[in-house]
């Protein structure tokens, strides 16, 4: 209920709840108002030493934790001196070359295509590319607005011209499901923060529905009502793996591979790196800083002297 208040998202809700249990089973299920500093920094420090999760697995888990004290239980954490942090190792992402991203895109079909096409076409994550409503694609000016993105941003993103025409027969046959959906007394999607009050016909309107509803509808946990959600992130990420493997491509690609190499591609095609910031959403031209080791040609741009014979 304190994340709901405080408008967490879904997703957030339910990682913080996956941490708060592991943490309570990893007590013995003792009450965390029983548990000291001392208590949070033996399970954080088994994440990173027994467990060796990654740097930022390791902040998830602390973060969870501070809400659960500081919001839900009114104590403060002090300082964790012991704390033994994760290394975050400084890894360069996985970008696909232009053939290899055709090579991907080519053995997709259906649904699964479409949202690959955007993740590369317009640099979005996962999750914003299925949570995207019908009224964020705007087709006049082939723009997709993408809102309360990570970190609570909005922000715009282009709509590529060779998408829109398999978008808008897309969207034909989902405002088919819809119209569907609202003869047999249904059709109306979850809405955002307090809109449902405000709005209490706006969850049926057709640009508040998915881009990419889910097959099967199902009951909301919180209203008991039965709606359709998007489209789960799985079944497109099992679709773009089993195309990255049957294009023969050794590299470990996934979802996220394709909004890599979407920043890496406008680099190298001579867009300022404060553009694709922005088109990225990230908080911090640091962030965006990584893809520029593309702009080097080899190791730190040293051409071999073998390449001199």
């Amino acid at each position: 209920m304190a994340l709901r208040v405080r408008h967490a998202s879904p997703r957030t809700v339910e990682t913080y709840v996956h941490w708060l249990r592991r943490f309570i089973v990893f007590h013995g299920k003792r009450h965390p108002r029983e548990l000291g500093p001392e208590a949070i920094t033996a399970f954080l420090n088994d994440l990173a030493v027994e467990r060796n999760v990654a740097a930022s697995t390791q902040n998830q888990a602390l973060n969870a934790i501070v809400f659960l004290y500081k919001r839900v239980l009114d104590r403060d954490v002090p300082e964790l001196e012991q704390l033994v942090r994760a290394r975050r190792p400084r890894r360069l992402p996985v970008v696909l070359t232009r053939d290899e991203v055709r090579a991907v895109l080519t053995r997709l079909e259906g649904t699964s295509k479409l949202v690959a096409s955007l993740l590369y076409g317009s640099g979005l994550r996962l999750l914003e590319a299925l949570a995207l409503r019908v009224k964020d694609v705007d087709f006049a000016t082939r723009e997709i607005r993408l809102r309360d993105g990570k970190g609570r941003r909005d922000r715009v993103v282009p709509l590529p011209d060779a998408l829109a025409p398999l978008l808008e027969a897309h969207l034909m046959r989902v405002r088919e499901l819809h119209q569907q959906d609202l003869a047999n007394g249904f059709g109306a999607a979850p809405l955002p923060d307090a809109l449902a009050r405000k709005y209490p016909n706006a969850s049926r309107e057709w640009g508040w529905q998915w881009v990419f509803p889910a097959t099967s509808r199902y009951e909301d946990p919180v209203t008991g009502a039965e709606r359709r959600h998007h489209l789960h992130e799985t079944a497109v990420q099992r679709a773009v793996r089993a195309a990255v493997v049957n294009a023969g491509i050794t590299k470990h690609a996934t979802c996220h591979t394709l909004r890599h190499s979407f920043a890496t591609h406008l680099l190298t095609s001579g867009y300022d790196i404060r553009t694709v910031q922005e088109l990225l959403g990230h908080a911090s031209v640091r962030t965006t800083m990584i893809y520029t080791h593309v702009l080097n040609r080899g190791g730190l741009g040293v051409r071999s002297p073998l390449d001199h014979f």
